[in-house]
């Protein structure tokens, strides 16, 4: 049986990022998935897909259909961008003090196709970075080295070389399952604080999730990447007898890891979680998040 997993716990929280002295180098990363490329680098998330469309406005309603992008919604130029383009910006409120602001970017490309590059943050965008990303996107100056292999035996967690199962596989860019044996995901940031802000808004946006329940919320002692710190331990129940995650993977919690801290030369936010059947080492831990923390003992 295939394992299932609590998918809100892996798509890594957007937040605001610091422009000083940006090295996109150390933190990009993205991952091409057929037509679409999804990209991560300090706790934002976002896509770029190209259609085999001009860039008009019959053929725009078309791209516009598929992200959702109704008649209301308000639509501008950024003149800013070499490109002819049309920006429109979309707000869903989370919660009383969270909301996620959709950034969308359609661009007439060089081969005068129609490219829709899509930021989703939980805080005021900063267009300055949206512009920079979108350039690199346009003009194709990604390095090869930004993009990680669709099939994976390893995994660079931070500078660090990891060896995974044959059966670990990716679901977004740095956002790993390995069936039984854990999952995890993770995000470079230029700052701690932004890290720490990461953490939080994952944790707020997978409490709201219909159908989930805390059990338990405690802060324990670990060792991350060999850096003693502190992680806030969640234990997920789940209500209602038809819960597709539930019945899917046979477990009836999960128990999720949050952890902000330095790693080597890195801010990294990370949330860990299994299943309470997965295999579990005599540490507590299953095997996929053994390799990157220790319970203190």
């Amino acid at each position: 049986m295939t394992k299932a997993y609590i998918i809100l716990l892996l798509i890594i929280p957007f937040v605001a990022l610091s422009q000083e002295k940006n090295n996109y180098s150390k933190r990009l990363k993205a991952v091409k998935n057929r037509s679409v490329t999804y990209y991560n680098i300090d706790g934002i998330d976002f896509t770029s897909q190209t259609f085999s469309s001009p860039f008009t406005d019959k053929d725009l309603k078309f791209a516009y259909r598929k992200y959702s992008i109704t008649n209301d919604d308000l639509k501008s130029k950024d003149d800013s961008l070499a490109y002819n383009n049309v920006h429109i910006t979309k707000r869903e409120k989370i919660s009383d003090s969270l909301h996620a602001i959709s950034s969308y970017y359609f661009i007439e490309d060089k081969q005068k196709l129609t490219t829709v590059i899509c930021f989703t943050n939980y805080d005021t965008p900063n267009q300055q970075f949206e512009r920079e990303l979108i350039n690199l996107i346009v003009e194709d100056r990604l390095p090869p080295n930004f993009f990680e292999d669709n099939q994976i035996d390893s995994i660079d967690f931070a500078g660090r070389k990891i060896q995974l199962s044959n059966s670990c596989y990716w679901t977004n860019v740095n956002t790993v399952q390995c069936p039984y044996l854990g999952e995890m995901n993770w995000s470079l940031h230029q700052t701690l604080q932004s890290a720490t802000k990461a953490i939080q808004n994952q944790l707020t946006v997978t409490e709201l999730r219909k159908g989930l329940k805390i059990i338990s919320k405690t802060e324990i002692k670990v060792i991350f990447e060999n850096t003693p710190t502190t992680a806030l331990k969640v234990v997920y129940g789940f209500t209602g007898l038809t819960n597709l995650a539930v019945k899917t993977s046979g477990g009836k919690t999960l128990i999720a890891y949050y952890v902000a801290d330095k790693v080597r030369d890195h801010y990294v936010s990370c949330v860990m979680s299994f299943w309470d059947n997965d295999k579990i080492l005599e540490n507590g831990l299953p095997p996929l998040l053994d390799k990157v923390m220790q319970l203190s003992k």
